[in-house]
Parts: C-alpha cells; sequence; structure tokens
C-alpha cells in the first residue's frame, strides 16, 4: 500500500477504514478500465475521410500528418476510423471505441475530454490578391457594402454579416454536409474563382490550405480585429473519450514537447495561426 493512503487511513475510525479502502480500490479498478481503452498497439485515430485540406482517407490532409508525428513520437503505427463528420461522429467512433483521438476539436466541446489545444486559429475573409478588398481587415469596412459574400449557413461570421448589414447579397452554403459527394468550402471559392462571389469568409485551417493548394491568386485574411460577439477564433485540441485522463495527459505532455513540430506542419500547410487571445496573427517561419 502506498504511504500516503496508510498515513490517510491513520486518522480514520474502523468503519471509515472500511470505506476508504473501498474508494482507493474503486479508483484504482477504474483507472485499470480507463487505461484499458486505449489501444497499446496503434494510435487509433477517428476521422473524416474526405474533410480536405484536414483529413483525407488517402491521408494527404494536415490533421493525417500530425497524426503521424504523434504516432511516430508515441512509438506506434496509426490506424484511423472513417466516418463523416456529422451528426453521430463522436458516438459511433470515439464513444463506441473504434478509435481513441481525434485530431481537431474546439476546445470546451462536452462530447469529448480536450487536451490542452495545439493551435488557435480564425475566421479569414478570402479575395482576390491583387484587388483593393485585400487591404480589409473587419467586416465594418465599408468596401464590403454591396458585395456578394459567401458564408457558411449558421456560422460565427454570419452574425457579424448581419450586423453591418452584409447578408442581403450573400450567399449561403451548407454547413451539415457528407464531405464524401460535397463540399461547401471548394465550391465557395469556385464560385469566388467564377466572379459569382465578390469574397468569401472561411474557417481558416479550411480557407487558407485550400487558398495556398488550389487559388494563388486570392488571399486569405485572419479576421482577428472584430472585438463584438461572437467570437471568431478557437482554441483547437486533441479530443478523448470522458475520462481518460492518462491519455489526455500523455497527450498533453507529447503537445507540450513538439509544438514546433506542430506548428511547422500547420504553417506548411497554410493554416493561420494566431495568439491564445485571437487579437494577432503568429509568425512560426522563423
Amino acid at each position: 500500500m502506498p504511504a500516503w493512503v496508510s498515513k490517510a487511513l491513520g486518522f480514520l475510525t474502523a468503519p471509515g477504514l472500511v470505506a476508504a479502502g473501498l474508494a482507493v480500490l474503486a479508483m484504482g479498478h477504474a483507472q485499470a478500465q480507463t487505461s484499458d481503452l486505449v489501444s497499446t498497439s496503434a494510435l487509433r485515430v477517428c476521422a473524416d475521410p474526405a474533410n480536405d485540406p484536414m483529413s483525407m482517407q488517402d491521408q494527404s490532409g494536415f490533421e493525417n500528418k500530425l497524426a503521424d508525428l504523434v504516432g511516430d513520437k508515441l512509438g506506434l503505427p496509426v490506424q484511423y476510423t472513417w466516418y463523416p463528420m456529422a451528426t453521430g461522429f463522436v458516438r459511433n467512433t470515439l464513444k463506441a471505441r473504434e478509435c481513441d483521438v481525434i485530431m481537431g476539436y474546439a476546445q470546451g466541446h462536452e462530447l469529448v475530454l480536450n487536451t490542452n489545444h495545439y493551435m488557435t486559429s480564425t475566421y479569414v475573409l478570402i479575395v482576390p490578391r491583387d484587388s483593393e478588398l485585400a487591404e480589409v481587415t473587419t467586416l465594418s469596412d465599408d468596401r464590403l457594402k454591396d458585395l456578394r459574400i459567401g458564408i457558411i449557413a449558421g456560422s460565427p461570421p454570419a452574425t457579424h454579416m448581419a450586423r453591418n448589414g452584409l447578408i442581403g447579397k450573400a450567399r449561403s452554403y451548407d454547413l451539415f454536409v457528407d464531405r464524401r459527394h460535397e463540399s461547401p468550402a471548394q465550391d465557395m471559392l469556385a464560385d469566388l474563382e467564377a466572379g459569382e462571389t465578390d469574397a468569401a469568409i472561411l474557417w481558416g485551417p479550411i480557407g487558407g490550405p485550400l487558398v495556398q493548394q488550389d487559388h494563388p491568386d486570392f488571399t486569405a485574411i485572419p479576421l482577428v480585429r472584430e472585438t463584438l460577439p461572437p467570437k471568431l477564433y478557437y482554441r483547437i485540441t486533441m479530443g478523448v473519450r470522458q475520462g481518460e485522463k492518462v491519455w489526455q495527459r500523455e497527450l498533453n505532455s507529447l503537445i507540450r514537447r513538439n509544438q514546433d513540430e506542430i506548428n511547422a506542419i500547420l504553417a506548411e500547410a497554410g493554416v493561420p495561426l494566431i495568439s491564445d487571445l485571437g487579437d494577432s496573427v503568429l509568425d512560426v517561419s522563423q
């Protein structure tokens, strides 16, 4: 018995000894059960097979590269459970114990236990690089008035657009889709390329890499100067099952020790990285 347990039990009465002993045994059993849920032979990742540029079944997404990094540091091969990132994703993957970690998950979501965040990013305004719109930094800029702006329906920037009178001519794209068959982000950028819209607003880790990969004539401007709610920046973590504190701490330590390598993967992909307070763009090129 550990010394701290013996010392604590010395201050208890006989009934208390029994109760405390049972509590210690139950705690040890619960920890053993929790640890047993995580595979020790592979890094089992839950991922969308068609969520370009984040995760792809051909493993070309930047979240795939992050998984490779984590697996390499743990000395484990990476195995995937593929499932569309839509209703039922967590229930049918992580909670079903088909896998042990989701690479990208917004901090504070109750469906998972979050690790410490490994990046903070924001929504971006995407415009032609050689236009005067490339100088716009806020959605209240008068140069956006009367323009046709692409927006994902129900996303936080839509509230800012409404506040600034930009919704009337906006083109809306669906939020919840099976990305094996539809890609709102790519459709939005294709419409901008074709001149059917004048600008687009996307979540930075989607918009930034897509612009870098496929649309060199566009620029993605991080929206870090919006001061009114809702916020447009989010801290992104890895998600594990509720209660798996040992696994969470192991990943927390891995993130802390390898943050520079994580940043390098994200920067190479074109993900806009910003300060934890969401008010400035980070330069991680050094």
